[in-house]
């Protein structure tokens, strides 16, 4: 996405100047007004891609540790504790270095002044751009605590379907790097001794034999280059995918793979109509929320199919048809977009268009490991198969030279 300079003033008047990464300008100018900032000055500066680790460490706070903070913030302010009472102690009581600092930071922000979404908008690697825009609106209507529980449900769900996918992955994934360590070991221990033993029979050896060896060769004697080369596929696709038109072709093809394609479609869409009602039923202006939440789908494709929406919104479409356009939607859930428009009650029918998809998407985690099963078992087979001819019918003709002899 384009990264947008920025200079302008805060809720105290005070000058502030950064960068911010959006998808327009006008979208960046809403993200600064939603923080609280008057944009004086707004431009688009070149998108820098870094070939590196950096992406890899950044520092960051797990779901776990956002939804206790979240968690904890509801329970203190519904408690009637002051903000900075409350900062302070989960400051002391948080066991994440990168938390601990950002709290500590956000309490002499809050101190001095600033408002508690824009001490918080300094730390996007904790907080994200949904999770400071609702706090701001949870600040401008006084129902900062009733914004803590819905980050706190949205955030719960967003783990539950996570943990989901990693516990139906777990099995695929398993085996196949059983495979892979399999293959090393017999292309590098077992296979040179067959090799060796057949080049003194000297007799035409079968293809199947002759792949085996071949691998095994080039294990043995060029497996520097090939951990070299390993090591250039996985930062060139890194570096592809680092740019923005790499970025949009690989979430565009994640969609389309089989059996684990449509679950995360549907589990994207199930992230933005529950995001999007979160922010509706908040009262942030629909195209406002709806550039929030394309930022929060995590998916290039689907963030420029929700852009597109946002531009037909502000040329007085409607969201119907807008949704329909975008061609990301079943049938079902346009309908509930359509009752959604006509009854004032579009943030009720997405929340339901959400648990429609999360049903969906828990279905068919359920019998993933069923679909996956016959396509692993497919693949061993046919790894063994040729294993089993190259090994074994050397030897049976070694076996029948033998006796004719």
């Amino acid at each position: 996405m384009p990264i947008y300079q920025y200079r302008g003033r805060n809720a105290q008047g005070q000058a502030v100047s950064a960068e911010l990464e959006s998808t327009s300008e006008s979208s960046a100018a809403d993200t600064l007004m939603s923080r609280g900032i008057i944009p004086l000055e707004l431009k688009e500066v070149k998108q820098r891609h870094s070939f590196s680790l950096g992406g890899l460490f950044t520092p960051g706070v797990s779901l776990d540790e956002l939804q206790i903070f979240t968690r904890q913030m509801y329970s203190l302010t519904r408690s009637g504790i002051p903000i900075l009472r409350a900062i302070a102690g989960l400051s002391e009581s948080t066991h994440s270095k990168v938390m601990k600092e950002a709290l500590e930071d956000i309490l002499e922000q809050l101190t001095a002044g600033r408002p508690l979404s824009s001490a918080m908008n300094q730390y996007p690697k904790v907080f994200d751009a949904l999770f400071v825009s609702m706090i701001h609106v949870g600040e401008n209507t006084g129902k900062l605590e009733d914004v803590f529980i819905q980050l706190s449900s949205y955030i719960e769900r967003e783990q539950e379907t996570r943990r989901r996918i990693k516990s139906a992955m777990r099995y695929p994934m398993f085996v196949l790097g059983a495979i892979v360590i399999a293959m090393v070991i017999l292309n590098i221990m077992v296979i040179p001794k067959f090799a060796d033993m057949f080049s003194r029979f000297g007799a035409e050896l079968p293809w199947a034999t002759k792949l085996l060896i071949g691998t095994s060769s080039a294990f043995v004697n060029y497996w520097p280059a090939m951990l070299l080369g390993t090591f250039g596929v996985f930062f060139g696709i890194r570096y592809w995918h680092s740019t923005a038109e790499g970025e949009k072709k690989w979430d565009r093809w994640k969609l389309s793979i089989p059996a684990v394609g449509s679950i995360i479609e549907r589990s994207t869409l199930a992230r933005y109509c529950r995001s999007f009602s979160m922010m509706l039923s908040a009262g942030v202006p629909m195209t406002q929320a709806l550039s929030l939440v394309a930022d929060a789908v995590d998916n290039a494709y689907m963030h420029d199919a929700i852009v597109g929406m946002r531009r037909g919104i502000e040329s007085g479409e409607s969201m119907l048809r807008v949704s329909n356009q975008s061609q990301l939607f079943t049938p079902l859930v346009l309908q509930m977009v359509a009752v959604g428009e006509e009854t004032g009650q579009i943030d009720q029918l997405l929340n339901d268009a959400a648990d429609f998809y999360e049903g969906e998407v828990d279905y068919d985690l359920k019998n993933l490991t069923a679909k996956l099963e016959p396509i692993l078992i497919g693949f061993v087979a046919c790894i063994v198969l040729i294993l089993a001819l190259g090994i074994y019918l050397p030897m049976w003709d070694m076996l029948n030279a033998a006796k004719g002899g």
